[in-house]
């Protein structure tokens, strides 16, 4: 269809322009910025697509010609409120914090109920450490087209967290991934401890792990299906809001304690088949996501970025990845001459408890964002977080909770070398305590 336009109508900058935003969808950013760049030569007062420019060069990481070209939107229109949310993206994701902030007020300022700069200014002050504000902010998450049709509608309503529960009846209810809903499960006590009754829907896989957890929580799978007819709880409330409502009690309790409790046959179990490897220390290693898409990518860093850790002798590593990881392995195979141990018993996509389990038997777990840390943190087993700081997930509500967590970060204009040197430091003193 695209040829065919082009073919009629060469000098359209329109067609140009679309075309550009199809090769972004479809993350061939170089013949996107291709046509972009094209449609602009025909038309260079068009906003959108200097706008759209920025986002595909922001994507390549060409930092400063995307800020020129969301400029340049701006220059053309001043109230372009999208523009001023994505160079506030870009800043945010340079480190100058009070610039992107200031750059998300411009949009809302233009266009208050603008639900993703309200969302993404919620990254930015949590990232800042203006907690209090930043998970207000992040209310507006449901008006976001991302999150909007994920939100329930009960008849019931949802817990203000001024309103008093006892006597009361609350549903907790999972909104994001596993991960998350393992992590805000942290604060489930919280919740339990000033209710009559507690109910907690999450993802069937984690009915097993919670249930053990969380005796006093009634656990059961999510079931939308009767959402408006339910009568079963007084109040409501989504996971993602428990932070708002216990932040004083959370940001206290400064060394928490694991909350997580896998099946002790199992850790068992793990642990004989760990010692079936040769010795200790066993150290799992999580190093992507099932979705690297470009605006992901800088919280991950390229196995073989790994070397400090990889090359540390004397240690077992076992593999915490759950897809796409032989190819991974293989490159660590032939570059270090290590083996990293994977269990192909083990679905962890889908046996979260059997997953729980092996990270309780492990000495360490070293990994950059994603559920294996969760797990590690959550039962208490040492986790070493290999952050991105400039990250929306480095905040209270994204990074693991437990006993013994370190969090090692890096600028976005830095190596990953210096984090994973720090953890090899860690890793090495447990080795040393081993030959002692």
């Amino acid at each position: 269809t695209f040829k065919k336009s082009i073919s009629l109508e060469p000098n359209n900058a329109d067609t140009y322009n679309k075309i550009g935003g199809a090769f972004y969808k479809k993350e061939i950013l170089e013949l996107s910025i291709k046509s972009f760049k094209k449609s602009i030569l025909l038309n260079p007062h068009c906003a959108e697509t200097y706008n759209n420019l920025g986002v595909a060069l922001k994507d390549q990481g060409k930092f400063e010609e995307a800020i020129t070209a969301y400029n340049k939107a701006i220059f053309l229109n001043p109230n372009y409120a999208n523009a001023h949310n994505n160079i506030g993206v870009l800043l945010q994701d340079l480190g100058k914090t009070n610039q992107a902030i200031d750059a998300y007020n411009k949009a809302i300022l233009i266009k208050p109920n603008y639900a993703e700069a309200h969302h993404n200014l919620s990254f930015t002050l949590l990232n800042s450490g203006r907690l209090k504000e930043g998970l207000d902010e992040s209310e507006w998450r449901w008006k976001t087209e991302k999150y909007f049709y994920k939100n329930r509608h009960f008849s019931r309503p949802m817990w203000d967290g001024i309103q008093s529960l006892k006597d009361k009846r609350i549903l907790l209810w999972c909104e994001q991934g596993i991960g998350d809903t393992l992590n805000w499960s942290s604060c489930l006590s919280l919740l339990a401890s000033q209710a009559k009754h507690c109910i907690l829907e999450c993802q069937d896989k984690l009915v097993p792990l919670l249930q053990r957890s969380f005796p006093n929580v009634e656990v059961k799978p999510e079931d939308r299906s009767l959402d408006q007819n339910r009568d079963d709880f007084d109040y409501h409330l989504p996971m993602g809001s428990l932070y708002r409502h216990f932040l004083t009690d959370i940001t206290q309790n400064t060394k928490p304690k694991a909350y997580l409790v896998p099946d002790p046959d199992r850790v068992n179990y793990w642990r004989d088949r760990l010692a079936s490897l040769g010795k200790g220390p066993y150290v799992g290693i999580g190093w992507k996501s099932s979705d690297m898409s470009p605006g992901r990518l800088p919280n991950y860093a390229p196995i073989l970025e790994w070397s400090p850790v990889l090359k540390i002798p004397d240690v077992t590593f076992i593999n915490l990845q759950y897809k796409d990881f032989e190819d991974d392995l293989a490159k660590v195979k032939d570059e270090f001459g290590v083996t990293v141990h994977n269990f192909d018993e083990l679905d962890q996509f889908n046996n979260v408890d059997d997953t729980t389990a092996l990270c309780a038997a492990l000495d360490m777990l070293v990994s950059n964002h994603g559920t294996a840390p969760l797990i590690s943190g959550g039962v208490g087993t040492p986790t070493k977080l290999a952050n991105w700081k400039q990250s929306s997930w480095n905040t209270i509500l994204n990074n693991p909770v437990g006993p013994s967590i370190d969090i090692f970060e890096r600028n976005t204009w830095e190596t990953w070398d210096n984090v994973f040197r720090l953890i090899e430091k860690d890793i090495l003193k447990i080795t040393k305590n081993r030959s002692l």
